[in-house]
């Protein structure tokens, strides 16, 4: 068992080790050891050549690794909460992501963000938001989710080979909990490919970060035989997986940390609907968070965010009728 901080710290040992060319780059990462633990004894290992606190400044660090990825190197950028990645979406947006494309092929931008996101630890608005929208449909650019040790372990050694500009999205909620990992370090998880995580028949629901602890909780209450798909690349998402799951249940459920307008699956919806018009048995729904600020009360954060029994019921209701049941918000009102 691995809590997934302790995944994403042997991430990234196993990837400095390997390759002479990865150095990280971030707020305390180095002396500190990192606000979340994650990169604890890297600069011990590694050398404050490899493993670089930077100035508190995004814009400088970001554009500073975009150089040094377009002239060979693997950097890997910690955003220590991903809304501090406002400041810098120039440098990996405009620059990191179409460098390829402007440079007709010729240069590469090998970079890797990685940032804590997500709600649930009482860090208020402007610090618990998963913001995948920013990025999400950018040409050039790939977004990932973690949901655990093993996830995080295998996208970010996927994310830190790939050629092109990768974010990887970890739920901070994740960062203590404990999961099955026995992986080799030549494990990796494809980008753009997602996964079936519970075999289930009356309908597919689609997760991913800490969603997908939600989702198998609800897929497994009594009366619901719902099967599950970790998205883990939630651009470009895996079409085929997705498309395949949806043939057999018939029915599609999206689990999202995400308002209604910004979310993910909008564009799954979408795609499902055209692509399997025939086929569907009820409309698709999207399990959404109400369009708020995420509040800093416990109790409201709570409530704000999808569980297991609102996913089921409203799963179940999908299944039992063939019809969109209302959110809960509409209902209070």
């Amino acid at each position: 068992m691995m809590r997934m901080r302790q995944a994403v710290m042997k991430a990234l040992d196993d990837a400095l080790r390997e390759d002479p060319t990865v150095i990280m780059m971030g707020e305390d990462i180095a002396a500190a050891g990192g606000p979340f633990k994650v990169t604890e004894g890297l600069l011990e290992i590694h050398g404050p050549q490899r493993v670089i606190d930077t100035p508190i400044s995004e814009m400088a660090f970001m554009g500073a690794a975009v150089g040094a990825a377009v002239c060979g190197m693997k950097p890997v950028v910690e955003m220590m909460f991903i809304e501090f990645i406002g400041v810098a979406l120039d440098q990996l947006t405009t620059q990191a992501a179409t460098m390829r494309y402007l440079s007709r092929g010729r240069l590469t931008t090998p970079l890797v963000v990685r940032a804590s996101a997500g709600a649930g630890q009482g860090f208020g608005c402007q610090h618990s938001q998963m913001l995948d929208h920013w990025f999400r449909g950018t040409p050039g650019l790939k977004i990932c989710v973690a949901s655990g040790s093993r996830s995080v372990y295998g996208l970010l050694r996927s994310a830190i080979e790939d050629p092109d500009p990768v974010v990887v999205l970890e739920p901070r909620i994740l960062y203590g909990e404990r999961d099955d990992f026995d992986e080799a370090d030549t494990f990796r998880i494809p980008l753009g490919k997602a996964e079936v995580v519970r075999q289930g028949t009356d309908a597919t629901i689609v997760a991913c970060g800490q969603m997908v602890r939600v989702a198998k909780k609800a897929a497994e209450q009594d009366g619901l035989d719902a099967e599950v798909i970790d998205l883990l690349t939630i651009w470009p998402w895996d079409r085929e997986t997705i498309l395949n799951s949806v043939r057999k249940t018939g029915r599609l459920v999206t689990v999202e940390e995400a308002t209604a307008g910004s979310g993910w699956g909008a564009d799954i919806a979408a795609t499902v609907s055209t692509e399997l018009f025939g086929e569907l048995k009820a409309p698709p729904l999207r399990i959404t968070l109400p369009d708020a600020p995420v509040p800093y009360n416990g109790e409201l954060e709570a409530r704000y965010l999808p569980s297991p029994d609102y996913v089921a019921a409203q799963t179940a209701s999908l299944v039992a009728k063939n019809r969109i049941p209302e959110p809960w918000w509409r209902k209070a009102s």
